[in-house]
């Protein structure tokens, strides 16, 4: 037998932290006694690793307790070895570790460089093999000579463990596809989506993660980053001198290097002014190519369509950058915040808000939260996984805090989900995301369907193409502008499209002179609904339900002298539309129009100021162009209005085409002689 005296052996640890912070004290483990000790080589098949079973390698006996660890919930890693190949007896015993074992100490952080102290998964676990050299049977083999699978945590479920790094890996064919995902410029989310969809697998069971994706494209960056921020500025200054509304900001960092940016357009600030009431800043994305966070500050127009805010790429995703992208907004923004603002579930950028943004209602955007459910209760729930999304789904949307909190406790008991952590964290922070805490708040409609698919699609169209980073700004531009011409498309279909009046109250045929086609249309579903409600004069205004209801319903407040009327629905306050409850009062009340002050200008029937655009536009030939081409779209809206309308400006136009073709073209293509 080979000597037990450690100080006369070479030890080496294959982490070092875990000689301060691991001690496997070989009397406290189960030791091997001729008794126990099994001599078929066959054992290696068996399931539990035993005293005496061995194996031919050291490697054999890593992937055989690997193996198991996997069935058992944890992961292992080699901790030490004693000797050393070429020098005395050679190497001569091993050990293998729960991924838990050993304790990480705390790093002390200094000015110069300061250190994240990430919690660490490491608590001391007690659990290992030990395998140990012998030639007593002629040819050397190792033989386990310690066991110990007492743990001192939980041990995961089998839809769980594969989620520990040790188990999760990439094949060169995955690989080459990732490879060629991001050349198209695809979103990681979507090459996983992708991926799973190739491989016939449920969201959330690849053998990998997003961020192993994201580690691997960093991983095969080639550009000189540097080069590339330098090439961004320069092309950041280059279109601020052909357009001066142009905004951009930027830091840089003690090497003067691009450590953050920001930019928007004028035609984004205009917009702004008019629908920047509910925005939002989505930060779920990242230029794959230089692993950089980007965020996109996006709103709703008045006629249901996604319009461009702003943009900005940051070095890492801490408050400081947070905070600084949200300054650098309010700067191009004339320091207007919002009233309401969806993101990300992101601490640090909820820190971030609360200081730069403190009367913004922060509020988290629920279909980013929605898209990580698969790979969030997949794997937990199984077949049920659809039933339990249809029950969140309800109480979602419910109106009443009180019935939430009743519905999540019961849906928690029938699906078992009691100590899952990401129900736990969804549960804490309900007052961010639920409708029942957010109905008294302007969202502008964006937690629908409907508007978080527009949007995402919007999105999308700046992740197309990544192939340089200077080029980024460039593209944004084309998104922006081919969203503006396809949005003046939708515009006027809206508007040439005959509105259909459903109830001929007075009310609706006043609404739809005044309101957008989209905006309308919402307004028309209350007015139709209304005429199934009943109203009860009560002692401080009404009591509205439905017809078919002897109980219940909602409590209207009118003072028609003052032209205020408001419902504990909240829906007006919610999405800017008037609901049935508070349109059955005024109907009742012999009010044949909606009062000024429920007809929001943000929905109304409005375009850009034509004096805003002169003011803005720059003498550029193209700029010019297209300042005409909204001068044109604003025309066509107005006109389409009414009949009367529509003759003069029929009648003007025909003059104007007249008076054009009379002036001769100069010869440079339309642009004044600089003679």
């Amino acid at each position: 037998m080979m000597s037990e005296d450690a100080g006369s052996m070479l030890v080496v640890y294959d982490d070092p932290s875990d000689q301060r912070s691991l001690s496997l004290d070989d009397a406290s483990s189960t030791e091997e006694s001729p008794d126990e000790t099994r001599l078929s080589l066959e054992t290696t098949h068996d399931a539990i690793p035993y005293i005496g079973q061995r194996f031919a390698t050291h490697d054999a006996a890593y992937e055989f307790y690997s193996e198991f660890a996997k069935r058992s919930g944890f992961s292992i890693r080699r901790h030490r070895t004693e000797g050393k190949d070429g020098v005395g007896k050679g190497l001569t015993r091993r050990y293998f570790v729960c991924h838990r074992a050993g304790n990480t100490p705390v790093k002390t952080s200094t000015e110069s460089k300061p250190q994240r102290n990430r919690k660490s998964s490491r608590c001391g676990c007690q659990a290992y093999m030990r395998i140990s050299k012998t030639t007593e049977f002629g040819a050397p083999e190792w033989r386990v000579t310690g066991f110990a699978n007492h743990h001192n945590h939980e041990l995961l479920e089998p839809n769980q463990v594969r989620f520990l790094p040790a188990y999760r890996t990439i094949s060169d064919v995955d690989k080459n596809r990732i490879l060629m995902f991001a050349k198209t410029g695809i979103s990681v989310h979507q090459m996983m989506r992708l991926m799973e969809l190739e491989k016939c697998v449920e969201p959330g069971y690849l053998p990998f993660t997003e961020k192993d994706v994201r580690n691997l494209l960093q991983s095969f960056r080639k550009l000189d980053p540097e080069e590339e921020s330098l090439d961004l500025l320069r092309m950041c200054r280059n279109i601020k001198e052909k357009d001066p509304n142009f905004k951009f900001d930027y830091t840089l960092d003690a090497n003067n290097r691009l450590e953050n940016i920001a930019w928007s357009y004028a035609s984004s600030i205009q917009w702004y002014d008019i629908f920047g009431d509910a925005v939002v800043f989505d930060t779920t994305h990242r230029l794959t190519a230089f692993d950089m966070p980007l965020g996109i500050w996006v709103g709703i127009n008045n006629y249901g369509m996604p319009c461009f805010f702003g943009c900005t790429l940051l070095r890492d995703e801490t408050v400081r950058s947070f905070s600084w992208a949200l300054k650098a907004f309010l700067g191009f923004m004339n320091g207007k915040a919002p009233q309401t603002i969806l993101t990300d579930q992101n601490i640090c950028l909820k820190e971030a808000l609360s200081t730069e943004m403190p009367t913004t209602k922060h509020a988290f955007c629920i279909w980013m939260i929605v898209a990580k459910f698969p790979s969030w209760f997949n794997a937990v729930l199984g077949e049920r996984y659809n039933e339990w999304k249809a029950e969140f789904y309800r109480l979602y949307n419910l109106e009443s805090v009180e019935d939430f909190d009743l519905g999540w406790r019961e849906m928690v008991c029938s699906f078992g989900l009691h100590s899952n952590r990401h129900m736990v964290n969804l549960y804490s922070s309900r007052s961010l995301w639920a409708l029942p805490f957010l109905r008294s708040h302007f969202l502008a409609g964006m937690t629908s369907t409907g508007q978080s698919k527009s949007i995402n699609a919007f999105i999308q169209r700046f992740l197309s193409a990544q192939t340089r980073l200077a080029h980024f700004v460039e593209q944004v531009a084309v998104a922006v502008d081919f969203k503006d011409q396809t949005g003046e498309q939708q515009t006027m279909q809206q508007n040439l499209q005959n509105v259909c009046l459903k109830t001929g109250a007075p009310m609706e045929s006043h609404a739809a002179t005044i309101l957008t086609p989209f905006a309308f249309s919402k307004l028309q579903e209350q007015l139709v609904l209304a005429a199934h409600y009943a109203s009860f004069p009560i002692e401080d205004g009404f009591l509205v339900r439905h017809h078919t209801k002897a109980e219940g319903g909602r409590k209207v407040y009118w003072a028609p002298q003052e032209g205020i009327i408001s419902c504990s629905c909240h829906q007006f306050e919610f999405t800017g539309i008037l609901c049935r409850h508070s349109l059955r009062v005024l109907s009742t009340g012999n009010c044949f129009q909606i009062p000024d002050g429920y007809l929001p200008i943000r929905w109304r029937r409005i375009s850009m100021p034509s004096s805003k655009l002169l003011q803005s536009a720059p003498n550029d030939h193209a700029e010019r162009v297209k300042l005409l081409q909204n001068m044109v779209s604003s025309l066509m809206t107005e006109s389409a209005k009414s009949k009367e309308r529509l003759d003069i400006a029929t009648e003007h136009v025909s003059i104007l085409l007249s008076r054009l073709r009379e002036q001769p073209i100069s010869l440079q293509g339309g642009r004044e002689s600089q003679n």
